[in-house]
């Protein structure tokens, strides 16, 4: 799999039951396609994956894969409680049609790089497809540093991506030194795109695309192209939307403003509550800013308006 572009860390949307609604997934898959998304990542973080169910997770990434239709290819996010049913995820989703793999730590337990290598090996050694290691110490309490990065990439041939979502943008020069480019290195952390391109990523698993993807994919290729000041313009314009994604109740907030444009419902599963009134005005003033001004974007606008 190539792990390069815009690569939605896709939200998963619920019915009033709080049930999937398979339908506008569908929809949604395709809408970040058209707008020019060179993959989804579903199952993830933003996907609430921890609250899905086994069989809940196989019928998304049906749901992904089919909706897409082969255009572009369809990644898996890799996490449970256990060893056991981390790997047996990564090998349905092979017979799902996904093409590649998110693998993450294991949820709630957090320990020595020795028992971490061994979950990641047996989930690995599951399954022939392409991966990429997602390491977030913010969200998961496990920072897989650049050394031990290096130490996995040497020994498996089917990873070949990291999502490297430390904050800290000096780890992708960090991991560049030790393995030069045999990983595409993406960025995890919706504010910290522009640099993160500057430091030699690759790839943008990104949030906030999941409400405005045309803009998404403008800042990421003027930032990779190398047109400076088209991206300065975009990234100022995108920043306070961008800085969403990098608190607690993010999945909320992405799935407020994917509601607020029309683009998606703000429903989300328990232990998540939905936003308190104070902080859906919070967030209806950032975005009527963006929108406001959305109409002076470089090379965007027609697009966007549309």
């Amino acid at each position: 799999m190539d792990w390069t572009g815009v690569i939605p860390a896709i939200t998963t949307p619920f019915d009033e039951q709080l049930k999937v609604d398979h339908a506008f997934l569908s929809r949604h898959c395709r809408w970040m396609v058209e707008q020019g998304c060179s993959g989804i990542v579903a199952l993830g973080s933003l996907g609430e994956g921890a609250t899905l169910t086994f069989e809940e997770k196989l019928e998304i990434l049906r749901s992904c894969v089919q909706a897409v239709g082969g255009q572009v290819p369809v990644a898996a996010g890799i996490s449970a409680l256990g060893t056991a049913e981390a790997a047996e995820l990564a090998r349905q989703a092979e017979g799902c049609g996904c093409r590649g793999l998110m693998v993450l730590p294991p949820y709630v337990y957090k320990s020595d790089w020795r028992e971490m290598k061994a979950h990641l090996v047996a989930i690995l050694e599951a399954t022939e497809l392409s991966c990429m290691l997602y390491n977030n110490p913010v969200a998961y309490g496990t920072d897989f540093v650049p050394e031990q990065i290096a130490e996995l990439t040497l020994e498996f041939a089917n990873l070949h991506a990291v999502k490297e979502s430390s904050t800290d943008v000096r780890r992708i020069t960090a991991i560049r030194a030790l393995i030069e480019d045999r990983l595409q290195i993406l960025v995890g952390v919706d504010d910290a795109i522009v640099e993160g391109i500057d430091a030699g990523a690759v790839g943008w698993i990104a949030g906030l695309v999941n409400a405005f993807p045309a803009e998404s994919v403008a800042l990421f290729e003027a930032a990779r192209q190398g047109r400076r000041r088209e991206a300065f313009e975009i990234y100022r314009w995108f920043l306070p939307l961008l800085r969403l994604d990098t608190v607690s109740k993010f999945v909320q907030l992405i799935k407020l403003v994917q509601e607020e444009v029309g683009m998606g419902s703000a429903r989300v599963r328990p232990p998540r509550l939905e936003l308190r009134e104070s902080e859906v005005r919070q967030v209806r003033d950032i975005l009527q800013q963006a929108l406001d001004t959305r109409s002076s974007l470089p090379g965007i606008a027609a697009e966007a308006a549309s």
